[in-house]
């Protein structure tokens, strides 16, 4: 018996007549499948068009990446367009670096880039977070000319969105000579990705009143992701508007106008949009559990989620579920879902057991916390910088100081949230040098603090009594790291002057605070009160009590401490007129109270 064998692919028969370089860019450009370019490239020997620069043009644009550099490797001068389509192909790859390379060999062999250059170079950058390098190529592409086109102008501006630039994104911005869509969307998109909402919808209604451009679902899209972060129904209403009179709802549209209804608290309009999709995805079904669960409204997340059993579940929405029940501490729901993923055989990722981790964290669970980390290590589940930040938080509420110093030491790659989860942790158990030691290697190894960080640091001063480094690391924010203190710093710095006595130095600061905001300077006032008491100084507790009276009107906080001071002085006749008045208000003080976690699930 005879077997065949079955070709690859059915092939046309080689022609008796050679073919045309014409006839070859026409297969190249037809050409889908890897296996006939193979047979069209050895074809190309075969007629000698093997080194026709306008044939490798298409071969190589037609190729896979691995392919099309083994063709680059045998070319003796690449031309322009051979480096550009090689740039191309290696930044979609997400191969940044090597795509950076080839730019850097396209200029030593004396070539000039074009306008199909620079937008993928800056992508490159953009990508490596390379802010040097991306001002130097900004630079010499502006000095070539190439800036007068839309197209590269559009993407140095995306380069510095994603590098965080945004002064200079706005000012490649203003010098585009014809701004388009693509312009004011990723303008818009820079100040999203950057997490500066306002700009994002200025920019929005800057590109309505300056521009003849309309908004297309990108411009749509994003905006709304704006509004939500800010909470701006008014403004999602009205973009809804247009997209109902002007372009019509799109899968992506619909997810958005869903999440943003949802998260501004508009649960019903959130929920007849969500009725309304007819093929719903992941997405929305994730929006809108999340949504209920974000708002305490459980048993209406739980149906809902059990609804989508139709349509197949996966881990995001599992963890929507689960991130709702930690929410509201129901640790051990969030346990009992957890198991019933894994036996439906859904495989949880790192977000699901970070969730898991916050929960034990809240209720100081430690057994359950336990658990976890033991499936991590079980499963081999990477403990990476979010892991690990969840686990140090964990084991330290639990009271595992010493875990959690370990779990840091193992961690490869530490951001700001890996040293800031350590450096509270020590603070928080009392380990006041050793938070303020971690801070200094978190400066040699050259990660920038935020202002979490700082709460931790300055807790740790107060901690230990240490006025100075205090003092130190507050005029810091400001001077060297440009962080806005916030009432908690400000606090965590009076606390620490009234433990040192330093009363007057402490009303000072309170001083310079603005006062417009009466949640802000209040704490503060109190802490400074509280201090007035511990050094029987009546006169400046009468003065603080004054203003707190000011700015709170109708809370007895400030009377309550006032009253202790004129008690701790002996002022019985103060003390009881004060309580007199205060009971006269009906002023009550709320008793305080503990938690304690028990009989935890196993």
């Amino acid at each position: 018996m005879v077997v065949r064998k079955r070709a690859l692919h059915p092939w046309p028969t080689p022609p008796i007549f050679p073919l045309s370089k014409k006839a070859f860019i026409d297969l190249l450009k037809a050409c889908k499948w890897m296996p006939h370019l193979h047979q069209i490239h050895a074809q190309l020997f075969s007629h000698g068009l093997h080194c026709n620069i306008d044939v490798l043009h298409k071969l190589i644009a037609a190729a896979d990446l691995p392919y099309a550099d083994k063709v680059f490797s045998g070319v003796h001068r690449p031309t322009l367009v051979i480096y550009n389509l090689l740039i191309k192909a290696r930044a979609r790859s997400a191969n940044w670096r090597s795509a950076l390379n080839l730019f850097d060999e396209l200029l030593a062999a004396g070539l000039w880039p074009d306008n199909y250059t620079y937008p993928f170079v800056f992508k490159a950058v953009g990508k490596l977070k390379d802010s040097h390098l991306g001002e130097r190529i900004h630079g010499f592409a502006f000095k070539a000319g190439a800036l007068y086109d839309c197209y590269v102008c559009n993407s140095a501006l995306d380069m510095y969105g994603e590098l965080g630039e945004l002064q200079y994104a706005r000012k490649v911005f203003d010098e585009i000579p014809q701004k388009d869509l693509v312009s004011w969307n990723v303008l818009i998109s820079a100040f999203v990705k950057c997490r500066r909402f306002d700009e994002a919808v200025a920019a929005y209604e800057r590109m309505k009143m300056e521009s003849n451009e309309l908004p297309d679902e990108a411009t749509v899209v994003t905006t709304l992701s704006a509004c939500t972060a800010l909470q701006s129904l008014d403004l999602g209403r009205e973009i809804h508007s247009y997209v109902a009179a002007r372009l019509g709802l799109t899968p992506r549209i619909e997810n958005s106008l869903l999440d943003m209804y949802a998260k501004c608290g508009c649960l019903d309009v959130a929920r007849r949009i969500f009725d309304s999709i007819v093929e719903k995805n992941v997405i929305c079904w994730t929006s809108m559990v999340s949504a209920y669960a974000s708002r305490g409204r459980l048993d209406e997340a739980r149906a809902l989620f059990e609804k989508s059993l139709v349509t197949g579940r996966d881990r995001v929405l599992w963890t929507a579920m689960i991130n709702g029940y930690v929410q509201f501490n129901q640790v051990e729901e969030a346990m009992e879902l957890f198991r019933r993923m894994q036996i439906d055989g859904v495989e949880p990722d790192k977000y699901t057991l970070v969730a898991l981790l916050t929960g034990c964290a809240q209720l100081g669970a430690l057994e359950q916390g336990k658990w976890v980390h033991a499936y991590l290590s079980e499963n081999r589940i990477p403990v990476d910088a979010v892991v690990g930040t969840a686990l140090i938080e964990m084991y330290a509420k639990c009271g595992c100081v010493e875990m959690s110093l370990q779990i840091f030491r193992r961690l490869s790659n530490k951001d700001t949230a890996a040293w800031t989860s350590v450096i509270c942790a020590m603070a928080m158990n009392g380990s006041a040098l050793e938070a303020l030691e971690l801070f200094s290697e978190m400066m040699q190894a050259g990660v920038r603090p935020d202002e979490i960080t700082f709460v931790g640091v300055l807790t740790a001063c107060t901690h230990g009594g240490m006025l100075d480094e205090g003092r130190r690391h507050f005029a810091s924010m400001t001077e060297v790291f440009n962080v806005e203190p916030k009432v908690e710093h400000y606090g965590c710095l009076i606390d620490l002057l009234g433990r040192a006595g330093m009363l007057e130095e402490a009303e000072r600061l309170i001083s310079r605070v603005r006062e417009k905001d009466r949640e802000f300077v209040a704490p503060l006032y109190g802490s400074l009160l509280s201090a007035c008491r511990s050094y029987e100084n009546v006169e400046m507790g009468e003065r603080i009590a004054r203003r707190m009276a000011e700015i709170m009107s109708g809370d007895g906080g400030g009377d309550t401490l006032l009253a202790g001071i004129y008690a701790g002085a002996r002022r019985w006749d103060d003390a009881w007129w004060v309580r007199r008045k205060m009971a006269g208000r009906r002023f009550s003080k709320l008793p305080g109270c503990s938690a304690v976690h028990l009989n935890p699930v196993s």
